[in-house]
């Protein structure tokens, strides 16, 4: 099965459950920027991380987001830089 690159987001009210997540995607060998994650992951392998961190979230308080990213597509960062080169700030999804 075939890597695909994905982001890994997330928002945590409790200290202690975002520590726990933070160490569980830390062990996937993940790279982190804070709370958003960037990995390659086959969807197998993603099914098992959703269930490893479902058991540590909170469904009624936390905001746990993965998102496929087309490899096809060319990266364009936004920044403050970037943004002066558009007539109106706009957002990538890939």
């Amino acid at each position: 099965m075939a890597r695909k690159p994905a982001v890994i987001a997330y928002d945590i009210v409790s200290n202690k459950r975002r520590r726990k997540v933070f160490h569980c995607l830390q062990t996937w060998g993940l790279d982190a920027q804070y709370s958003v994650f960037e990995c390659d992951l086959t969807w197998r392998q993603a099914e098992e991380l959703f269930v490893q961190l479902s058991e540590i979230i909170d469904n009624d308080e936390d905001t746990l987001m993965l998102a496929w990213m087309d490899n096809l597509r060319k990266v364009m960062p936004l920044t403050e830089e970037t943004k002066i080169h558009f007539r109106q700030p706009m957002r990538y999804l890939g």
